[in-house]
């Protein structure tokens, strides 16, 4: 995970102060995420992070994997220090190769799911139910 730097958190912010929880707050608040669809599963976050950095600051460069096999999904973020650098990104990058493959880039929306809580498991459906114990081999 890369963390931009005081002098640059002292740029966008525009005065130098020690780093606050507030401060960091405040730089996640600005820093502008996209969404990176079509990746290679060969793709790291440093290929990725070196990839986007040509068009800005990249304060933030993720690629999601599985959490057993730990593989890539094929999908990742990007997240970017400035509105400007992120739509600059979203503009030379958007359905260009990276590393084969081509690459679908736009901002992040955010992930309603995991705020709502977790999913709580019920079992399968009523009517599923009602057909497996009707054709069960013992009815037969």
């Amino acid at each position: 995970m890369n963390y931009i730097s005081m002098a640059s958190i002292t740029k966008i912010v525009g005065y130098n102060n020690s780093v606050s929880p507030f401060l960091l707050t405040f730089r996640r608040a600005i820093a502008f995420k996209l969404f990176v669809g079509g990746l290679s599963f060969h793709t790291t976050e440093k290929t990725l992070s070196d990839a986007f950095s040509n068009y800005g600051q990249v304060v933030e460069a993720k690629v999601i994997t599985d959490r057993i096999s730990e593989k890539s999904k094929g999908y990742g973020f990007v997240t970017f220090a400035s509105q400007d650098e992120a739509e600059k990104a979203i503009t030379e990058m958007n359905e260009k190769a990276l590393n084969g493959r081509v690459v679908f880039v736009d901002y992040a929306k955010p992930d309603t799911k995991r705020s709502m809580g977790m999913p709580i498991a019920r079992g399968p459906p009523e009517d599923l139910n009602k057909q497996h114990t009707t054709d069960s081999p013992q009815d037969a």
